[in-house]
């Protein structure tokens, strides 16, 4: 591995915990964003000269707490800057090797209630999970000028309201665990739209959905009675014990129904289902224990070969009554079409406002299905070939080609 490599290897896997180690010094995690970045270039710089040092991360910590350090003593002062130098300093430890995993606490700092609601999770996907303000953007439907510009103002909050960069005080976690939870699973999904063995998959979405994975157990750790963050564990370790069987050998995608329900890890599976079980018990129903509930009935298939159609459609039903979105409402679509109600299913996506679909791929993948079970061939392939278009996995775009070819051949 070469030194930019090493460089781009190190802020992968390591953006979001150095980013919450030194925001959590220095209380300001725009400034901690930008010391890290210089850090990084300064890496691309000066490793190709010096060569790779031992310990990658404990490197470009230190040098981005000088970069906080310098850019604090380069302001005309204020009492405020002294402070922030002082706390710099004072807790620049000689040997980083162990410094602490922040992000845990970084993400209950972004759900504090003087932050907006609307940018609570977009802020934790940047801050602590390294997303592009561009990907949050398209992901929430919003501009990428608009998403920036709420990003800024957030990190602002932060700073001016000298926010406390400490996990809150357990009567306090409850109110701010749906913002942590939604991160979490967002974070998750931009991480799993890519299987092991996608052709051009990015690393660092793998990563995140790893990522995602440790800091659901930890809020697990942190929370343990509370039932949603079971029901997030859950839904997630379903979702990944199907990872490999996403790909069949040669790269292609498999959808859930095609899947090959031997390859799905059976530890994960029954880890996820202690955990469904002890949340339900609690009998506080809610948004992840429900989402957790239709990929249990889902991993039924192992055991008897099929799918309670029936029994997905009513939890959907459930789900879309406490938690309703567009993801929910395109679920119970499938779900209906499966039972054989295609007719039923599209007027339900057709009820979909406009502005929320139009660049949304799995509702125009989701629709060609729909149109071509009902025999309306042109239709089905306009549809299809809309999310052709708006798909970045070469492996589904080919998918729903094979889904145009196999309606041509008829």
């Amino acid at each position: 591995m070469d030194a930019r490599q090493a460089a781009e290897a190190a802020a992968r896997a390591s953006y979001g915990r150095l980013v919450a180690y030194l925001s959590s010094r220095s209380r300001d995690v725009a400034a901690a964003e930008d010391a890290l970045g210089d850090a990084l270039r300064a890496a691309l710089e000066r490793w190709p000269l010096d060569g790779v040092p031992e310990k990658p991360e404990a490197w470009l910590v230190t040098t981005a707490q000088r970069k906080l350090i310098d850019s604090v003593r380069g302001e005309q002062v204020r009492s405020s800057s002294k402070a922030t130098l002082l706390l710099i300093t004072d807790q620049m430890a000689p040997d980083t090797e162990g410094f602490p995993d922040e992000r845990l606490k970084l993400l209950f700092v972004c759900a504090h209630p003087a932050i907006d609601p609307a940018v609570r999770t977009p802020l934790m996907l940047q801050a602590v999970l390294g997303l592009e303000a561009a990907r949050i953007a398209s992901a929430f439907l919003v501009a990428p000028a608009a998403m920036s510009q709420r990003l800024v103002r957030a990190k602002a909050k932060i700073r001016d309201a000298g926010i406390a960069f400490l996990v809150p005080e357990l009567d306090e976690l409850p109110n701010r665990l749906e913002d942590v939870l939604d991160a979490i699973y967002a974070a998750y999904g931009a991480g799993w739209e890519y299987a092991v063995g996608a052709v051009g998959a990015d690393p660092h979405s793998t990563h995140l959905a790893e990522e995602a994975l440790w800091l659901a157990r930890l809020v697990v750790q942190l929370l343990p009675a509370e039932p949603e963050a079971k029901g997030l564990l859950a839904l997630l370790l379903h979702c990944e014990a199907r990872r490999t069987a996403r790909r069949s050998k040669d790269g292609s995608f498999v959808p859930l129904s095609e899947q090959d329900a031997n390859q799905w890890h059976r530890p994960m599976m029954v880890e996820a289902e202690q955990l469904l079980a002890a949340a339900v018990a609690v009998k506080r129903m809610g948004r992840f224990q429900l989402e957790a509930a239709i990929q249990s009935a889902h991993a039924e298939r192992v055991r008897s070969g099929s799918v309670d159609w029936a029994a997905i459609v009513h939890l959907y039903d459930g789900l879309i009554a406490i938690a309703p979105s567009i993801g929910a409402l395109l679920g119970r679509a499938g779900a209906l079409s499966a039972m054989g109600a295609a007719q039923e299913a599209l007027a339900l996506i057709e009820d979909i406002p406009p502005v929320i679909i139009a660049t949304h791929q799995p509702y125009w993948a989701l629709r060609g299905h729909l149109l071509q079970r009902l025999g309306r061939s042109e239709e089905a392939k306009l549809a299809y070939g809309r999310a052709i278009g708006l798909t970045q996995d070469a492996a589904v775009r080919d998918f729903l080609l094979r889904r145009i070819s196999i309606e041509d051949d008829r």
